[in-house]
């Protein structure tokens, strides 16, 4: 088995989901469960790739699949930090354009922040 490592921290309108290891056949339904029972209504969800080394089809299927549950939940999948491997990944595949993807995990937490509601917004 390959290893994988995946932890989660509540934010404010989502949750940071961050993955580190190589993502492949072996390990890429660890992924889906984790992420499934994070999913909240009205919350989007950033993936924080900066660890992961790796990622083969079955990865990029896993992807695919939680961005569509997420938007199902009325949230915005954000992927961010993505490395060389699995960026090539998502660039050969075209899949790369269809995903919200950012340089770092500030960026996309301030996007996730910014696309909130008002009245799910924290006062300041």
């Amino acid at each position: 088995m390959t290893p994988l490592s995946l932890s989660c921290r509540d934010l404010p309108g989502g949750v940071l989901v961050t993955v580190i290891g190589e993502l492949d056949a072996s390990n890429s339904t660890r992924l889906e469960s984790f992420t499934e029972r994070h999913l909240r209504p009205g919350a989007g969800m950033v993936l924080d790739l900066g660890g992961l080394s790796f990622m083969d089809s079955r990865g990029l299927h896993v992807l695919l699949r939680l961005n569509a549950a997420v938007l199902e939940h009325g949230g915005v999948l954000r992927l961010a930090g993505v490395q060389e491997l699995p960026a090539r990944v998502l660039q050969v595949t075209g899949v790369w354009s269809s995903l919200t993807v950012h340089a770092g995990v500030g960026d996309a937490v301030a996007a996730m922040g910014a696309q909130r509601p008002d009245s799910l917004r924290e006062s300041s």
